[in-house]
């Protein structure tokens, strides 16, 4: 399961970098739902949605550096740790995901906290 975590990690800095929305899609099951915060009211719900949710509010390539460390899993759900830092603004993230895995290595939902550093 480490492998399989690892593997969608590097999937999802590929969509995050070309906004493709095939890269995108292929993340996700067709009934995945996308968290923004774990206590989100409306997170996006199905593939389709999650596409074009994360086009509409995309990172441009090249304005953002990610590092990651994959704390563990436990069964198909993985927990990674993230920093994200966006250039030219200044913006810095400290990041928390947790990602429930299919067994071909697309995710049924994923739940993000960010928060601010400081």
């Amino acid at each position: 399961m480490r492998d399989a975590a690892a593997r969608w990690m590097q999937h999802y800095i590929t969509a995050w970098t070309s906004n493709e929305p095939e890269d995108i899609r292929a993340l996700f099951t067709e009934d995945a739902v996308y968290a923004t915060r774990p206590d989100d009211p409306e997170p996006w719900t199905g593939r389709e949605e999650i596409v074009e949710r994360w086009i509409a509010g995309r990172d441009k390539p090249g304005d953002w550096t990610f590092e990651w460390t994959l704390l563990g899993v436990d069964g198909g759900r993985a927990f990674v740790q993230g920093r994200t830092d966006y250039r030219g603004d200044s913006r810095s993230y400290d990041n928390l995901w947790i990602i429930q895995l299919t067994g071909d290595g697309r995710a049924t939902a994923f739940t993000e906290w960010y928060m601010p550093r400081k």
